[in-house]
């Protein structure tokens, strides 16, 4: 039995990844901000860990992606309950389209804080807890944004890009350390963050994402794009010629 702590575990796809985890009996502590949404999530993973009957194996603690500050007690906290920390996941961000963040230079800050820089902190803290112990996962949510500079998403796409650069890195650095580094690249997912935009073709359902991640996982993948079918839609993406790129809304 392994256990890790997950930043996002009460929603989308985090809170699906968690279910998964827990019902093949994973000890998880669910880290965030929401005392509510983390105590019902919590009961929730309970009752479907096959540990229900020992009251064990679900935890939590707080710890908020735009408060720095909370990152290392979380990390403390989550190693002392679980016995051992194997690993960190993030499944947490912020997201909002292209307008709002050129219409909110807040938001804007918010998100590229959020997205990027505080995650970073926030691997790099888990990073060396999991190295002075011999290794372990680092598993971030990241997007197909990053991958190639669009005019939709191109202040959403940065922020994933360099969260991206940043775990590829960590994967060239330290995997012969016995860090497992895991960047998912989900594409569009209907979640509660993109309720309000209309589904492109080929959009993913939070289980199924669930279902490909933990596969990877176990697979100590290094990277991966879910639904699947987006890793061949960005490998043309990114042979197009940026004239092209210039033209289409893609």
């Amino acid at each position: 039995m392994s256990g890790f702590a997950i930043l996002g575990a009460t929603r989308g796809m985090g809170k699906q990844l968690a279910r998964r985890m827990a019902e093949r009996g994973d000890s998880l502590c669910l880290l965030g901000r929401d005392p509510a949404r983390l105590e019902a999530t919590r009961t929730d993973l309970s009752i479907r860990s096959p540990h229900a009957e020992e009251n064990a194996g679900i935890f939590t603690a707080s710890c908020d992606l735009l408060q720095p500050d909370t990152f290392e007690p979380a990390l403390e906290s989550a190693a002392k309950q679980l016995g051992r920390l194997d690993g960190l996941i993030v499944t947490a961000g912020l997201f909002a389209d292209q307008a709002q963040l050129e219409a909110s230079s807040e938001l804007l800050e918010q998100l590229l804080t959020a997205d990027f820089v505080n995650t970073v902190l926030l691997c790099e803290l888990a990073k060396e807890r999991l190295l002075k112990q011999g290794g372990g996962l680092l598993c971030v949510f990241s997007s197909v944004a990053g991958d190639r500079a669009r005019t939709p998403v191109r202040l959403y796409g940065a922020a994933k890009a360099g969260l991206s650069h940043y775990l590829e890195g960590l994967d060239h650095a330290y995997r012969r350390e016995g860090l497992v580094t895991l960047d998912v690249k989900p594409g569009f997912v209907r979640t509660e963050m993109t309720a309000h935009l209309a589904p492109p073709p080929f959009a993913g359902e939070p289980s199924a994402v669930a279902r490909e991640v933990l596969a990877a996982i176990d697979r100590g993948s290094a990277r991966i794009y879910t639904p699947r079918i987006w890793g061949l839609i960005l490998w043309v993406i990114r042979l197009t010629p940026r004239t092209i790129m210039r033209r289409i809304r893609f």
